[in-house]
């Protein structure tokens, strides 16, 4: 199973199933929902040239929504969900930042975790 199902499978159902790499497809107006994408990793490598049995990577959750009260609760649930996702071994990197976007007129929050799969 690839890292962005293990995402998928452990926020989905915080939002409908509204989780997606990167961004939202364009014409998805359904809030709140969850976006991520891949912003680096630990490279991991061995003198013997052989390949790792895990790798990491570190990934920037977004939140967005219509209110700062619903992002900054559902941000908390994010968290929480993906520190007890088994499968992810997740280590918190960073508070979460809040965010706005006046074009959308959409709140949101971002915060990285580092993912060993």
């Amino acid at each position: 199973m690839s890292v962005e199902s293990l995402i998928f499978d452990t926020l989905a159902s915080l939002v409908s199933n509204r989780v997606y790499p990167d961004v939202a497809p364009q014409g998805v107006t359904a809030l709140p929902r969850i976006t991520y994408q891949q912003v680096g990793g630990k490279p991991v490598g061995f003198l013997e040239a052989t390949p790792p049995s895990k790798k990491n990577g570190r990934f920037q959750v977004n939140v967005w929504g219509a209110t700062r009260l619903q992002v900054a609760a559902l941000s908390r649930q994010v968290e929480d969900a993906l520190v007890t996702a088994a499968a992810l071994n997740t280590t918190v990197l960073g508070g979460v930042v809040a965010a706005y976007e006046p074009d959308t007129k959409l709140y949101g929050t971002r915060q990285d975790f580092s993912f060993w799969f």
